[in-house]
């Protein structure tokens, strides 16, 4: 399938009408206050009837919008739809971001994806990761490629190490990765969910990302969970709360996190994981920064990363 069709992006239009049509879906009748009424419903969510008249537009209007033959909502029909859709602020900025690249015709060009250059951290980014250890932490770029990362940083994710730098991306090891589903057992669709709202909102907003088409592409053919994760359209990602870790070498701990956006870079983040000292969650970050097995696991040391940053 051409990738381009794959990120969502084929047409403005189209991506507009997919979006208002999913997030119809989620909307149940007694959500909003209206009667089920006899008999099964064909639609699940909301019908088309049911939620133009919410929002105050005609169904032929609302129709035409779904199918992407009409492009330019007004800002006061977008914001009838989002209210009437319950989207949270998140995913009502998104709607708005959406409508405006809609009437502009930015979305779906025709251009093929590219695959570009792979990103790279900048100087200044990767001297503050050694400032961070012994936390774990990642610099990703917007489509999770791995760029930079701690020595347990790198350790946190079991497999990662084991891929050749130029092709580390944490969603395609999140998604792919066993190692992945072991780390979590009991949290991994919340996990793999928050990357795919992120990936989600590139494609509907930004689809020319260099690489960006190809990734969706692939994940889409290789993970039925992923694939069917993409046509949900939640476009809410996670940038702070607690991991659970269920850990290869270093068993069941549990670290904060916080995902920051970095200023004067190419939409570059910082993923940062942390625990109070004296606790033994900190203990854990200690021996991953260390790059040293557990005592008694008999597992052979790799001081290799740990010296790009010592």
């Amino acid at each position: 399938m051409d990738p381009k069709r794959q990120t969502g992006g084929q047409s403005a239009g189209s991506e507009l009408g997919c979006f208002l049509r999913a997030r119809r879906a989620q909307v149940m009748p007694a959500d909003v206050g209206l009667p089920v009424g006899p008999g099964p419903r064909r639609t699940p969510g909301l019908r088309r009837e049911e939620l133009a008249t919410l929002a105050g537009v005609s169904i032929d209007y609302y129709t035409r919008l779904e199918r992407g033959k009409e492009t330019r909502p007004s800002p006061s029909v977008v914001e009838a739809l989002a209210s009437a859709l319950r989207l949270g602020e998140t995913e009502r900025a998104y709607l708005r971001d959406l409508a405006a690249r809609t009437a502009r015709g930015g979305i779906g060009d025709g251009q093929p994806d590219r695959a570009g250059q792979r990103p790279v951290a900048e100087r200044g980014v990767e001297l503050l990761l050694r400032t961070l250890r012994p936390h774990p932490a990642h610099i990703v770029s917007r489509t999770y490629e791995l760029l930079a990362t701690t020595p347990g940083g790198l350790r946190l994710l079991p497999g990662m190490k084991d891929t050749p730098p130029e092709e580390r991306n944490v969603v395609r090891w999140l998604a792919l990765h066993p190692g992945a589903r072991a780390l979590y057992p009991d949290d991994w669709e919340n996990q793999i969910r928050g990357c795919v709202a992120r990936l989600r909102a590139l494609a509907g907003t930004d689809p020319d990302i260099p690489g960006l088409g190809r990734l969706i592409a692939e994940l889409r053919d290789k993970s039925a969970d992923f694939a069917e994760l993409w046509e949900h359209y939640d476009v809410q990602g996670h940038t702070t709360g607690t991991k659970t870790f269920h850990h290869p070498e270093f068993g069941v701990f549990t670290l904060g996190f916080q995902a920051l956006d970095l200023d004067s870079t190419a939409g570059h983040r910082l993923i940062f994981y942390y625990a109070e000292p004296g606790t033994p969650a900190y203990d854990v970050m200690v021996l991953l920064d260390m790059d040293q097995p557990r005592p008694g696991t008999g597992l052979a040391t790799d001081t290799s990363t740990a010296n790009r940053y010592a």
